[in-house]
């Protein structure tokens, strides 16, 4: 994953909020129109429970992701060179990439992308959809527009799911959390019912779609003038990423056994499918999880 050297990043579309335990104002989670949306969309992206019962309960600081707190993203990250040095600016380049994809996408349908922040945090925030810690894993928010994101997701991804890793593995997750927003701006994610759980229910499908979504994106990540290339190893990167948050895997490895009426994203096998799906078409039409099989 190359980002091109003069590639103009605009540092404005992520917020760093790391450090000030802030967020925007709100309140605990509570149910009325938001059950649907945290239960199905946030309570487990990527196998998290909101609880904290199968992530990991610590996030030192260090590592892959995290690079430090109170960072002035606008100073720090201005070209491509810079998101090739600096994770905090891999994320500034990826969400800008993916967003002049989408708005591109939606021009050509006669619509117009309405753009999503990126909001980097670390532990804990507030959100237009109420409290969230760290053990959420990433996630988007509806209410005000914003996918969250604690850089330590990265190290516990590699740590406590047996992922790669790796900058295209960040990229997928990214891909995946504006896939959400995407759904939010077409009205997909209201279909969805909370609780809408099982193998073949309505939270999986949503997931399964956005999985999708990021594959599109990634067809066409070159194209939006941020990166020069992408290889095989990076598509095999988001693979296995994928892979590692399936249903069935966290559930192996965290109960030992498996469970089809708990699934809520799908198996690992069916979020490598759909990602390569996306991918491989480079057409969000073929992202239609919600019609016939998965």
């Amino acid at each position: 994953m190359d980002f091109r050297d003069d590639a103009e990043l605009d540092a404005s579309q992520v917020e760093d909020a790391r450090g000030g335990g802030g967020g925007m104002p709100g309140g605990m989670i509570i149910g009325g129109g938001a059950v649907g949306v945290i239960v199905t969309v946030v309570a487990l992206v990527f196998g998290l429970d909101l609880t904290g019962g199968s992530g990991s309960g610590s996030h030192p600081s260090g590592g892959q992701g995290r690079i430090g707190s109170g960072t002035n993203l606008s100073a720090k990250c201005r070209t491509g060179a810079d998101a090739d040095q600096s994770a905090d600016c891999r994320i500034v380049g990826t969400v800008n990439s993916v967003q002049k994809y989408w708005s591109g996408e939606f021009a050509d349908q006669g619509r117009r992308y309405s753009p999503a922040k990126t909001r980097l945090f670390s532990d804990a925030t507030q959100t237009g959809c109420g409290s969230a810690t760290s053990q959420v894993g990433p996630f988007y928010c509806p209410a005000d527009h914003r996918v969250y994101l604690d850089l330590s997701f990265f190290d516990d991804l590699q740590r406590d799911f047996g992922a790669k890793g790796g900058p295209f593995a960040q990229a997928y997750v990214v891909g995946h959390e504006y896939g959400h927003h995407i759904q939010n701006l077409l009205g997909t994610m209201s279909k969805v019912k909370a609780n809408a759980k099982g193998a073949t229910g309505g939270s999986v499908r949503l997931e399964l779609q956005a999985d999708c979504y990021a594959g599109t994106w990634a067809n066409h990540a070159v194209s939006t003038g941020f990166l020069t290339r992408l290889t095989r190893d990076d598509i095999n990167e988001a693979l296995d990423a994928a892979g590692a948050v399936g249903d069935d895997r966290i559930q192996q490895r965290a109960r030992g056994r498996v469970d089809p009426e708990g699934f809520t994203h799908g198996t690992a096998a069916q979020r490598q499918r759909w990602f390569s799906t996306g991918y491989q078409t480079g057409d969000p039409r073929r992202c239609d999880t919600f019609s016939g099989s998965l």
